[in-house]
């Protein structure tokens, strides 16, 4: 159902070679322990109210995404026979627009100036690499997954706008574990969509940001974002229809409170009754925003600020995808945050 925290990968750095457009692999010593990293998965809004599990089938959330930011809505009508997951998670569930517009007005804020070189753990598609680069022809982006198929696609996919641009070199991505050293000091690094749940024991997620901390330039910050709230490890489904077609299912699975063990899957249903069933499946362990505060600490960071997401002035039920720093928060149903922290 899910992949184990200690799968063993080929560890290797993937070329952009733009003379055939294809990944070059290069074979680097084997290492072990290697943590898998699923493809990016979905940001809840701030909700007061969610989907049960034992409610009517096709019962719609009221819960809200930020607005996509991956690639343009598809005209053609998608069934499981012609539809790309990849394409569909993009659609669904990404907005890199809305992430950058946050890590760098964030940096920004923080440092009095801009962030040139983003480092992206458990990068997938590379879609944020991708949009970091095309907005500033001096900022430089190095991704890290051990999933070459998610990466390659990305290649294929992604890659249009910083090609036309003449940024594709400045898109460095390395079939490595999210725990590898980076070839440059970030400016910023991240771990989004809850990547980093991966890592179900302490000691593993503890080491994992003092390596974070200790890879950042002397004014850089790590970024991730996290979600919870009273109704943020229930049994339940959310149902979003997506322009160009198609239903996106987040499907929380299971819970077990003993060991934070969490069980998530992601369907696509379509209008022609076809599904595709588990499209991505994840093993995560839950961690709280207090407990996540406490090691970053431990970690070596000077200092960590949550940013929570606001109500929005029309519906006080529904966020309104504006980030303030707020070291408390609000426990409503359903809440998204972002940690900063500072080296």
């Amino acid at each position: 159902m899910a992949e184990s925290l200690g799968s063993q990968a080929v560890s290797g750095t993937i070329d952009l070679d733009s003379r055939n457009g294809s990944l070059r692999l290069q074979d680097l010593p084997d290492s072990t322990e290697q943590v898998r990293a699923p493809p990016r998965t979905f940001t809840l809004s701030k909700t007061k109210s969610a989907t049960k599990k034992n409610e009517p089938k096709g019962h719609k959330s009221k819960a809200s995404k930020k607005p996509s930011g991956g690639a343009p809505p598809s005209r053609h009508r998608y069934t499981a026979a012609n539809a790309d997951k990849y394409e569909l998670y993009q659609l669904a569930v990404q907005s890199p627009d809305t992430d950058v517009d946050f890590l760098t007005e964030t940096y920004e804020a923080i440092n009095g100036r801009k962030p040139r070189h983003l480092r992206e753990d458990f990068c997938g598609t590379s879609l944020m690499c991708c949009e970091w680069v095309s907005r500033d022809a001096e900022n430089t982006a190095e991704g890290y997954d051990l999933d070459p198929e998610p990466l390659e696609w990305g290649k294929e996919h992604n890659f249009g706008k910083v090609r036309k641009l003449g940024r594709e070199k400045q898109v460095e991505l390395y079939l490595e574990d999210a725990r590898a050293p980076g070839r440059k000091a970030p400016d910023v690094r991240i771990a989004q969509n809850f990547s980093y749940w991966l890592f179900r024991e302490r000691a593993e997620l503890l080491n994992y940001f003092k390596l974070a901390h200790d890879s950042l330039a002397e004014d850089g910050i790590f970024v991730m974002d996290l979600y919870g709230g009273t109704e943020g490890t229930e049994e339940m489904f959310e149902e979003r229809k997506i322009e160009g077609g198609f239903t996106y299912v987040w499907d929380q699975d299971g819970y077990y409170p003993g060991t934070g063990e969490f069980f998530c899957n992601i369907h696509f249903h379509f209008r022609d009754g076809s599904k595709i069933e588990n499209a991505f499946q994840y093993h995560w362990r839950v961690w709280g925003m207090a407990e996540l505060k406490d090691l970053l600490a431990e970690a070596g960071f000077s200092q960590v600020t949550s940013y929570f997401e606001g109500d929005d002035e029309d519906d006080e039920e529904e966020g309104n995808g504006i980030f303030e720093p707020d070291q408390r928060g609000e426990n409503c149903a359903s809440w998204i945050a972002y940690l900063v922290s500072q080296k």
